[in-house]
């Protein structure tokens, strides 16, 4: 099992985040575990030949909130995780 983590960055807004907004992010982190290369997920740029860089939109109606951008990186060899930011929308 793949572990996921969160940046510093990505903790602090996840605590301005409301409930609602936080649970959906969590349910993405738990899903990250269970599978780091989902197919929702679409590949960004990644300068490190060892990660891969994604992104997952969670829409609104997903958070009940605001659309938020979960943006990660995916490292194989040490089979994990690390979500960078979290872009909450208006």
């Amino acid at each position: 099992m793949t572990r996921a983590f969160l940046s510093d960055s990505a903790e602090k807004i996840l605590a301005e985040l409301t409930a609602t907004e936080q649970a959906a992010v969590e349910s993405v982190r738990r899903h990250l575990e269970d599978e780091p290369d989902p197919e929702t997920a679409r590949g960004l740029p990644d300068a490190d030949p060892r990660s891969e860089s994604y992104v997952i939109d969670l829409l609104p109606e997903q958070t009940r909130g605001r659309g938020i951008s979960v943006v990660y990186r995916y490292a194989p060899d040490l089979d994990a995780v690390l979500i960078l930011w979290l872009i909450a929308g208006p």
